[in-house]
């Protein structure tokens, strides 16, 4: 075949050769041979990479691209030889139309794009071998083999997502499953790998579930070595994030108590105990449940129920305490302290239930740090993924109390944990912005996890040097902006700080946090609108208005809208000359796109304008004010 092929290549090759001499050759009409040099020179490169794959070559397609690429260059050359004759009177005779031009630009460009359609397909004939190939070892190979098979099948599809689809179609997913399964330590961990990797769109993702990998996930995280465990975990995010609609099988297979125990792990004392009941449970487990709660007596003074500091740091904290605290709330006990209750099947049953919860801690201690942080990072990062827009799966989360895992995260994890976990909480704030139960039952002011979550969040704002972190604790606390209590303005501060003293992005976060606390579906909306005045608010929202970068200047009027309509008699808001910056805004055009913030704008303007008026009937002194213009 490379034979026949190479005799199919020659003359154009040839051609081309010509094609460019005469080019350079040419007198008259120098553009136009320019450009059909610059084409030629694109189709040579092309020829050569052919001739070099002449081996992998399909013969029919060949000859007919080739054939209509021959057909292409000898018009170019005939074309472009016409304009290097030397005298004018043969210039006359050789009259060359514009249309010779362009008809042979078009042809070359078509054989361009023919010879790239043929080199790519022998590419991906390759690349399907490969796949076969590697499969196959999957099914029959050994051990060790499978294991290279399944690194290989990784680096195809990190290569672009057509691999991915083609090693779904080509039945991969059962062979990694098994892989991942039975394999060896490493074999498991590039199998994991693999299956998140080819979850890159809907349909994908449910072809790899349908496969049964969530029973195989739900093992791995009970039983697997660590490196697996983050691995699958990992995998977990990344199909959940590709498609959100299963995140309600994951849900349905426990994988969501799994992750809160791994992120429990090391982090708070008894994490075992940190997991929800399985929903199977029957009514006489839960009356057990119950009857043990209400019997057992917690000694505080006992050194079992001390908790150890989370991470091994001896030093006590007030996350630390709070932690303590809470957990002495809900009633942990040492084992010594259970009573025998009648009837050993609901005893069994009972057992049953908490064991199925737990995951094995065998070996999970002698793990190395880096091992144990990156765990907890992508469990973190599952659980973002799962909980996002999600109500069930965020009561099941809270239910956990992984709130308060979250907390202690984020004030003593790596970069990688924290992130994960304030992107965690950042979702399930979301969703309980929406979710008044959920709101009521995680997030109560008097909550012990709500106010140690808070905290963190605060103390991160509070940072210049956490710019990781910083948006989505914003993001957090603005959710979050129903819970406060018309006393508790301590989050208002750091947010109108933020305004002025940071990046746009980050500015644009903080008034969209603040619009939160002082829009009309907050209840407290007027205290707020006059703790963000207290703060100097208004001050810096004229500023951005004016002066700020487009990113930031919506939301900021809108912001600003909210406060001048509700607390419109401010000396702060005169002072700054709200009024005319108002006016100004509701003049330019890429203010008022949004209906919401051109309605608030004329609603805001006319209350400060009415009472402007009232004040000069009333000969209350106004404050000199000047016409704005930015």
């Amino acid at each position: 075949m490379a034979d026949v092929v190479k005799q199919i290549l020659a003359k154009p090759i040839q051609l081309v050769d010509q094609v460019i001499q005469a080019a350079d050759e040419a007198i008259a009409f120098k553009q136009d041979c320019a450009d059909l040099k610059s084409k030629t020179e694109k189709l040579a490169l092309l020829l050569l990479r052919t001739a070099q794959a002449s081996n992998d070559l399909y013969e029919r397609p060949t000859r007919r691209i080739i054939g209509d690429t021959e057909q292409a260059l000898e018009k170019a050359l005939s074309v472009v030889s016409k304009c290097r004759r030397p005298t004018v009177m043969k210039r006359i005779f050789f009259i060359i139309p514009a249309a010779d031009f362009r008809n042979s630009s078009s042809q070359l460009e078509d054989s361009i794009g023919g010879v790239s359609w043929l080199l790519n397909v022998t590419a991906s004939a390759d690349e399907l071998c490969l796949i076969w190939k590697h499969i196959a070892i999957l099914c029959t190979g050994s051990i060790s083999d499978q294991t290279a098979a399944a690194a290989s099948l990784v680096s195809l599809a990190k290569d672009n997502d057509q691999n991915g689809k083609l090693i779904i179609e080509e039945g991969g997913v059962g062979p990694l499953i098994k892989l991942l399964k039975e394999g060896t330590l490493e074999g498991q961990e590039k199998a994991a790998k693999a299956i998140g990797l080819l979850g890159r769109d809907s349909e994908s993702v449910e072809h790899i579930a349908h496969a049964g990998v969530c029973a195989v996930f739900v093992k791995i995280l009970k039983e697997g070595q660590m490196k697996v465990q983050a691995m699958v975990a990992w995998a977990v995010s990344e199909l959940v994030a590709h498609h959100p609609k299963c995140q309600d099988i994951f849900h349905q297979h426990n994988i969501i108590r799994l992750l809160v125990s791994h992120i429990a792990f090391e982090t708070v004392q008894e994490h075992s105990k940190y997991a929800i009941v399985s929903k199977a449970t029957s009514t006489d487990d839960v009356h057990l449940a119950n009857n043990l709660t209400s019997t057992y007596k917690v000694n505080e003074d006992d050194d079992n129920n001390y908790i150890a500091h989370p991470l091994g740091n001896k030093k006590h904290t007030q996350m630390h305490n709070v932690v303590t605290t809470t957990t002495l709330m809900k009633g942990q006990m040492k084992p010594s302290q259970q009573i025998p209750v009648n009837g050993a099947n609901s005893n069994h049953q009972q057992q049953q239930s908490l064991s199925s919860t737990r995951v094995s801690n065998e070996g999970r201690e002698s793990e190395d740090p880096t091992t144990k942080a990156y765990m907890k990072a992508m469990s973190a990062r599952a659980l973002s993924k799962l909980a996002k827009g999600n109500s069930p799966i965020c009561h099941s989360i809270t239910e956990s109390r992984a709130l308060l895992c979250f907390a202690v995260l984020l004030e003593k994890g790596d970069k990688n944990v924290q992130y994960n976990s304030a992107m965690a909480v950042m979702e399930i704030t979301a969703v309980a912005e929406q979710d008044s139960d959920l709101r009521k039952s995680a997030f109560k002011p008097n909550s012990p996890a709500c106010k140690a979550v808070v905290e963190q969040l605060l103390r991160i704002i509070k940072r210049e040097d956490l710019n990781l972190l910083i948006i989505p604790c914003i993001r957090a606390i603005g959710n979050l902006a129903r819970i406060f209590r018309a006393t508790e303005t301590r989050m208002i501060s750091p947010l109108v700080k933020l305004l002025v003293e940071r990046e746009a992005e980050i500015s644009n976060e903080a008034a969209i946090a603040l619009t939160k606390f002082s829009c009309k579906d907050n209840y407290l909306h007027l205290d707020h609108c006059k703790a963000i005045i207290s703060a100097g608010g208004a001050r810096h929202l004229v500023q951005l208005v004016s002066f700020g970068e487009q990113i930031v200047k919506s939301s900021a009027l809108l912001l600003l809208c909210y406060i001048a309509l509700h607390v419109p008699d401010s000396d702060e808001l005169a002072q700054t000359e709200v009024l005319s910056v108002l006016k100004w805004a509701s003049k330019q055009a890429f203010l008022n796109q949004d209906e919401k913030v051109k309605t608030l704008l004329q609603e805001s303007t006319s209350r400060l304008e009415l009472l402007s008026i009232e004040k000069r009937i009333k000969g209350i002194p106004l404050i000199a004010s000047t016409t704005y213009c930015a």
